[in-house]
């Protein structure tokens, strides 16, 4: 039989150093032990046991979308490094997000990666296995705290972003900040916008940037009505194709002016509407009746329903554009 360790110090935590373990008792093998998780040098993290339930599983109702994953991770690595945190350190770009409770790009959910990390000049970026330090003099970069972490924000965040990502990216996590959302009745709600288009726009300005004519370009194209990563994907598709620009977040009304649905997408000249579909419309009983429901009443208020999901938009280059201008001309758009 495997012997079980020694039991830590409880006043240790979940998360500890390593030289503080050592100060309350904990020898050099009890501190390279099986259950423990070495994310950083003189760190260590006490490895969650993972338990299954085979009926969760199962349930179609309960998603596990890539994002939220990556996201507790991400949390979890930055509670580790936190112990380590430079002086005048703060995180940045995917962590910067994470903590935020912003989207994440695709290629920030790949498992290995660096963990982005800023600090500001004078201290001098520090060298670590398993991030990856900037400096950043002070004035180019606003922080804020997040569950006790210094973390930039969100403007801040996506303006250093202009030296690595491309101008699509930029233009996605753009509206990510900039969208307005709406509460469960459908009202959109301002108070809730992370950030405006002049915050972003002073980001820009506040000094010398990597990328800044990307950043300037992306901006331009950012809206405060785009839902979703995969919505702005889209978007992006049409502008490429030079397609109409859409109405974004648009309310679809009856003859009485009832509220028949809130649209993703909407040309309303042509009664055309567009409806993005994310994971959970696929695994939300709920969401899928609305759905269902909403395409009915727009189809008896005449108008025809583009239905897309991410196949269409990312795995399938073109598929979406050709659907929508299938859908156009046979309302009468002439390219």
């Amino acid at each position: 039989m495997p012997r079980h360790p020694t039991p830590l110090p409880a006043a240790l935590g979940r998360v500890f150093r390593t030289d503080e373990a050592r100060a309350r008792g904990a020898t050099e093998g009890r501190l390279r032990a099986g259950d423990l998780d070495r994310p950083f040098r003189g760190v260590r993290v006490i490895r969650a046991a993972v338990h299954s339930d085979p009926g969760e599983q199962n349930d179609p109702a309960v998603p596990y979308p890539a994002d939220d994953i990556a996201r507790a991770a991400i949390h979890t690595r930055v509670e580790a490094h936190a112990l380590v945190l430079p002086e005048r350190g703060f995180y940045v770009g995917e962590a910067a997000f994470a903590l935020l409770g912003l989207p994440l790009l695709q290629s920030w959910l790949a498992p290995g990666r660096d963990l982005p990390v800023a600090v500001f000049a004078p201290h001098r970026a520090v060298r670590r296995p398993g991030i990856r330090c900037v400096q950043v003099r002070a004035g180019l970069a606003h922080t804020t705290s997040v569950d006790g972490f210094p973390v930039a924000s969100a403007a801040t965040a996506w303006a250093m972003l202009g030296g690595e990502l491309s101008e699509r990216d930029l233009v996605k996590l753009g509206d990510a900040i900039r969208r307005i959302p709406r509460d469960e009745r459908g009202r959109r709600r301002p108070d809730r916008q992370v950030a405006t288009a002049e915050q972003l726009q002073a980001a820009i300005d506040a000094g010398p940037r990597r990328g800044i004519a990307k950043l300037r370009s992306a901006l331009a194209r950012t809206t405060d009505h785009s839902m979703s990563l995969l919505e702005t994907d889209w978007r992006e598709n049409l502008r490429e194709a030079g397609l109409p620009e859409p109405a974004l977040d648009v309310e679809i009304r009856g003859e009485r002016g009832i509220l028949l649905g809130i649209a993703d997408g909407a040309f309303a000249e042509f009664r055309v509407a567009v409806e993005v579909h994310g994971d959970h419309h696929r695994v939300s009983r709920a969401q899928w009746d609305r759905d269902i429901q909403k395409k009915s009443d727009y189809r008896s208020a005449g108008w025809e329903t583009v239905e897309l999901t991410s196949t269409h938009i990312r795995a399938r280059p073109g598929i979406d554009v050709a659907m929508l201008r299938a859908a156009l001309e046979r309302r009468g758009w002439r390219p």
